[in-house]
């Protein structure tokens, strides 16, 4: 089944993989690495393989579903739609022909909307002139620190309709951004106890560089231990700007 999300910039989960690996700054406070633990703990069927304990956990080993690929087309209601909220489907363990499956069915059904987000900035550049991009398909990639800014570049050589960019949780200054074929950026500190401090500065500086470059920018959280009750007002509003133009295909 499809997972209600409380991910305020899209509508709906398809995980066709669960499981992943810390690779990067960005993943010590994985939520999904403890809500896989959780899954295990309550018997979940998707969440029993577990993973290397050194930048994994229980039932966070990297799992394909055959058996997800056929969910999208049973949705009669069309919907943006999260793929791999507990994965990420360019890890190095799913085979390039279940991706491609992935693929097809996404574009198979081109009532919905995908939004497709990954670390692994390096493999999805790799693998990008080997897989069909339908206009429904948006890409996007990680980016939670400055060390990591070369996601952008590897982003920009994918031929998506739409590509964005996720600076959360927001670790550290992102100053003078090349925004070039971007469309849309989203910006969030860290939830849960130990969630890493957010500057407002940082974010600021980021809108700046939106506005300047005419790049939408969606503010998600300021983060924290409760994050929604802190809400996502910046600068005495709600930036929630979404790509321009319309992206959906019919």
């Amino acid at each position: 089944m499809a997972l209600r999300t409380g991910i305020e910039w899209t509508e709906a989960t398809w995980n066709p993989t669960t499981g992943c690996d810390r690779i990067s700054s960005g993943c010590d406070h994985c939520y999904a690495l403890t809500l896989a633990r959780r899954l295990k703990a309550m018997g979940s069927a998707k969440y029993q393989k577990d993973g290397d304990s050194r930048t994994s956990g229980p039932g966070f080993g990297l799992t394909l579903h055959p058996s997800a690929l056929e969910l999208p087309r049973t949705w009669r209601k069309s919907r943006t739609v999260f793929v791999n909220s507990m994965s990420d489907l360019f890890h190095d363990d799913v085979p390039v022909g279940f991706i491609r499956d992935v693929f097809e069915v996404m574009s198979q059904t081109q009532i919905h909307t995908y939004q497709i987000l990954t670390k692994r900035s390096r493999r999805l550049r790799r693998l990008a002139d080997s897989l069909q991009w339908p206009q429904n398909v948006w890409i996007g990639v990680s980016v939670e620190s400055d060390r990591y800014r070369f996601r952008i570049d590897h982003l920009r050589e994918v031929p998506s309709v739409v590509r964005f960019l996720s600076l959360e949780p927001l670790l550290g200054p992102l100053q003078g951004l090349d925004l070039d074929h971007i469309d849309w950026v989203i910006v969030g500190g860290e939830s849960g106890a130990s969630a890493r401090p957010i500057d407002p500065i940082w974010v600021a500086q980021i809108h700046e560089q939106c506005e300047a470059q005419d790049v939408p920018f969606f503010f998600k959280q300021w983060g924290g231990r409760t994050p929604k009750a802190r809400g996502r007002e910046f600068n005495g509003r709600v930036w929630d700007g979404m790509p321009k133009g319309e992206r959906r295909a019919v």
